[in-house]
C-alpha cells in the first residue's frame, strides 16, 4: 500500500517535518512493507522555508535580523534559481513570531525584522519575493517592515501599534523603490481585513496577549496607519493577515496566494496523491477553521480530487463526523483521546507514533 503522510506542524510541540517523520516511524511498526511518501506542509506559518527547502531544494542564506522587542534573531532566505530567475522565500514568523513574543507584548511588537528579511531576499537578486505569514506575535500593521525598507513618518513606525498613536502621514517613496522591479507574493490563508470586527486585532489580537479590553483601542491605532497609508487596501481581504503584515506588503504592490496553495504546488502533491492509495494529514487542533485555507483542508481536497481517502491526525479533534466530511476527511483521530493530554505534550513524537500504529490497524490493508 503506498501512502502520502502531508500533515502541517503540531504548534508548540512539532513541526511538519517532525510530525511526518513521527507518523512514518509508526506507521512502519504495524505496516512495514507499506512504501510511505513523506510530504510535510505548511500554509505559510512556521515551517514555510523548512518544506519549500525540502520540495524545492535551492540556498539557504543566514542573516540575522531585528526581533519583535529589537534584539537580534536569527533567520534564513531559502533561495531557489528557476527557468524565470531567481525566487526568494521568506518566512515572517522567524522574526516576529509568537513564539518570539511568548503571547504577550503584541501592542509594542515590532515587524521591523522582517523588513529586513524582505531587504535580504531583494539583495539577493531574486525576480519575485514570497513572504509567508502566519504565527506572527506582533499586531502593527506592517509599519516595521515599511519602516525597515525606507518608509518614513513624524510618527515612529519601528515601535510597534502603540508607536502609531497620531500617525497621519507615512512617506512610501523610498520603499517602494527598493523593491521596484521584484514580484511579491504575500503566502497567507487568512481572509481578514486589516480593521474592523473581523480585522488584525479583534479576530487575532487576543492569542497574541492583547487583552480584550485593549482591543478597540490597538485597532484604533490600525485604523489611524490605514486612513494614513491606503484606507481601500487596508480592506481587501487578507490585508489583516500576521498583524497586518498583509496590508503592509499590498502598499507596496505584493499579490496575495494562499500557503497552501503555493505549497502544495512546489511539493507536486496533486501528482503525489494520484499514485496513493490513503493520504494522511494532520495538525495540532483540527477544528472547523481547518476550512479556512489550512493545511488538512488543502491536503483533503488533493485527495478528493485524486478520488483517494484522506484522514487526519490531531493532537485534538474538535469537529463530528458532519463537519469532518464537509472538509473532506473520511476519520480524524485525536492524540489527546488515545494518551492523555499529559502525555502528547511532554512525548508529542512518540505519541504521534503511537497513534499512527493505531490508525495504520484500519487503514493498512
Amino acid at each position: 500500500m503506498r501512502v502520502l503522510v502531508a500533515p502541517d506542524k503540531f504548534a508548540g510541540t512539532l513541526t511538519a517535518v517532525e510530525a511526518a517523520e513521527a507518523i512514518a516511524a509508526g506507521w512502519r511498526r504495524r505496516a512495514p512493507d507499506d512504501e510511505l511518501d513523506l510530504a510535510p506542509m505548511s500554509d505559510g506559518g512556521p515551517g514555510f522555508v523548512d518544506v519549500l527547502h525540502a520540495a524545492l531544494g535551492g540556498d539557504l542564506l543566514a542573516v540575522t535580523v531585528s526581533g519583535p522587542s529589537g534584539a537580534a534573531v536569527p533567520a534564513t532566505v531559502l533561495v531557489v534559481t528557476g527557468p524565470d530567475g531567481a525566487t526568494a522565500y521568506v518566512e515572517s514568523a522567524q522574526a516576529c513570531g509568537v513564539h518570539l513574543t511568548g503571547a504577550s507584548g503584541a501592542e509594542s511588537a515590532t515587524t521591523l525584522g522582517v523588513g529586513e528579511l524582505v531587504a535580504a531576499a531583494v539583495d539577493s537578486g531574486a525576480a519575485t519575493v514570497v513572504v509567508g505569514l502566519g504565527g506572527s506575535g506582533t499586531n502593527d500593521g506592517g509599519a516595521g517592515l515599511l519602516a525597515a525598507l525606507g518608509a518614513t513618518s513624524p510618527t515612529p513606525l519601528d515601535r510597534g501599534a502603540a508607536g502609531l498613536v497620531g500617525v497621519e502621514t507615512v512617506d512610501l517613496s523610498a520603499a517602494r523603490e527598493r523593491v521596484a522591479g521584484v514580484r511579491i507574493v504575500v503566502a497567507s490563508d487568512v481572509d481578514s481585513p486589516l480593521t474592523g470586527l473581523f480585522g488584525a486585532t479583534k479576530i487575532f489580537g487576543p492569542q497574541k496577549g492583547i487583552p480584550e479590553e485593549r482591543l478597540a483601542v490597538v485597532d484604533g491605532w490600525l485604523e489611524q496607519l490605514a486612513t494614513a497609508v491606503d484606507r481601500r487596501l487596508s480592506l481587501e481581504k487578507g490585508a489583516g493577515a500576521a498583524g497586518g503584515l498583509g496590508f503592509a506588503l499590498m502598499t507596496l504592490g505584493g499579490v496575495r496566494e494562499p500557503g497552501i496553495d503555493l505549497v502544495t504546488a512546489a511539493a507536486r502533491l496533486a501528482e503525489r496523491a494520484r499514485l496513493a492509495d490513503l493520504v494522511i494529514t494532520g495538525e495540532g487542533a483540527f477544528d472547523f477553521s481547518s476550512r479556512s485555507g489550512k493545511v488538512p483542508y488543502g491536503v483533503a481536497s488533493l485527495a478528493e480530487q485524486a478520488l483517494r481517502p484522506c484522514v487526519a491526525l490531531a493532537g485534538q479533534v474538535l469537529v463530528g463526523s458532519r463537519e469532518m466530511r464537509a472538509l473532506g476527511v473520511e476519520s480524524a483521530y485525536s492524540l489527546v483521546e488515545l494518551v492523555g493530554r499529559e502525555r502528547a505534550f511532554a512525548d508529542p513524537a512518540g505519541a504521534l507514533a503511537d497513534l499512527a500504529e493505531r490508525v495504520a490497524r484500519t487503514w493498512s490493508r
